[in-house]
């Protein structure tokens, strides 16, 4: 009998400590490291929505009839059906941006309501997903050429925050404690991101440029080659004394883009057999699909949480009550990224037909990337020299 009471009041005990911790950690009280995982959660869901309704969305046909600001549903599917999308997860994220922004104390109102009150906000963000439904078509068109700005703002947010990573992991691998420690690694890291740069730049140029016609391709891609040597050339100058690291880094990002952009070109060309591939191949386009829409959720992720990468004072510091990450600058990031996602979805055209399954194809796509590539490398070699010019200008300010 003894066994058995000590056996239940163990047992007991366990079940309250884990109901405690679970409460603590996700019922009682607002979560913010929680948070942002729904937030991520709706921002997929909502972009699913859209893409259903550009490729499925005909059979939602008749119901829509009743809309009067879709004239007859003819309106509310297809590229402008992903934009009305769009809007409402625009609108959601934005309301969030406004009234998140100054949050820096954690157990503040903002801070509950960045973390908490789900029910509503779930409420809120499927109301902000009917109503663009019943507006004049007129109006959904206006905020296609706004979302052609917003998301030339998120590629420029992104962009910074991919370039102080490798900047900020420059650092660390060269600061006084790390230096001896990681020599071997950077140079590891740097030999390999070279080697991928140049494996990846011989293959583009046996997959999208397999005759001497192809200039187009031939252009982007010896192009990103000489962007490679640029920045590598900058980088290793005695004045800057970056190292091969963060060129490598940045090489491997160039690439990447080079590569999607020249995918994005339309499957009708000569010059893109790979293209040609994916359209013959139904699994293959769709695992790529899937593959594009997952990392495009993963990079408004993680782009939303990097805060602290445009901070403009960075030796302030931290307190405990400090919220972990900026709430309004995540939501600002979404908020873009929705106009983002909705681009890619209608291959930056609202008049543009999309096949199905497929995402960012058509040649604005293609230049959109190429133009970001370009930036990409301008960006990075600027925030090199950028140190060197102000550091002169002081020096002749003080003479």
């Amino acid at each position: 009998m003894e066994t058995s009471r000590s056996n239940s009041s163990s047992s007991e005990r366990f079940n309250e400590f884990m109901e405690d911790s679970c409460c603590s950690q996700f019922c009682m009280g607002p979560n913010p490291w929680m948070a942002r995982y729904v937030y991520g959660l709706i921002f997929l869901i909502t972009n699913l929505l859209a893409w259903g309704i550009r490729d499925y969305g005909q059979s939602a046909l008749t119901e829509m009839e009743r809309l009067k600001g879709c004239q007859g549903g003819r309106f509310c599917l297809g590229t402008e059906g992903v934009l009305r999308i769009s809007l409402g997860c625009f609108i959601f994220y934005f309301i969030m941006f406004l009234s998140t922004a100054g949050a820096k104390k954690l157990n503040e109102r903002r801070d509950s309501w960045h973390s908490g009150w789900w029910s509503a906000k779930i409420v809120m963000w499927i109301a902000l997903l009917v109503v663009p439904f019943f507006v004049p078509s007129a109006f959904i068109e206006l905020y296609g050429e706004i979302a052609h700005f917003g998301a030339g703002v998120f590629l420029l947010v992104q962009l910074i925050s991919v370039i102080s990573f490798i900047k900020w992991l420059n650092d660390c691998c060269h600061s006084e404690k790390n230096a001896d420690r990681c020599r071997i690694h950077v140079i590891l890291l740097s030999s390999a991101a070279y080697v991928f740069c140049f494996i990846g730049i011989i293959l583009m140029y046996i997959w999208y440029a397999p005759q001497p016609s192809c200039l187009v391709n031939i252009f982007f891609i010896t192009w990103t080659l000489v962007l490679l040597q640029l920045m590598t050339c900058v980088s290793i100058h005695p004045k800057v004394n970056a190292g091969f690291l963060t060129p490598g880094l940045m090489g491997l990002y160039v690439v990447f883009i080079c590569w999607c952009a020249i995918r994005s070109e339309p499957a009708t060309e000569n010059c893109n057999k790979r293209a040609e591939v994916a359209k013959r191949a139904d699994w293959l386009t769709i695992i790529s699909f899937i593959i594009a829409l997952i990392a495009m959720v993963i990079a408004t992720f993680s782009t939303g949480i990097d805060s602290k990468a445009f901070q403009f004072r960075k030796d302030e510091t931290e307190a405990e009550d400090d919220v972990p990450y900026g709430y309004a600058f995540f939501h600002f990031v979404f908020a873009t990224g929705a106009m983002y996602f909705a681009m890619l979805l209608i291959s930056w055209n609202a008049h543009h037909t999309m096949r199905k399954w497929t995402i960012d194809v058509g040649w604005t796509s293609t230049w959109v990337r190429i133009v970001n590539e370009w930036l990409a490398v301008c960006v990075y070699i600027w925030m090199l020299v950028a140190p060197l010019i102000w550091k002169n200008r002081r020096t002749m300010e003080s003479t």
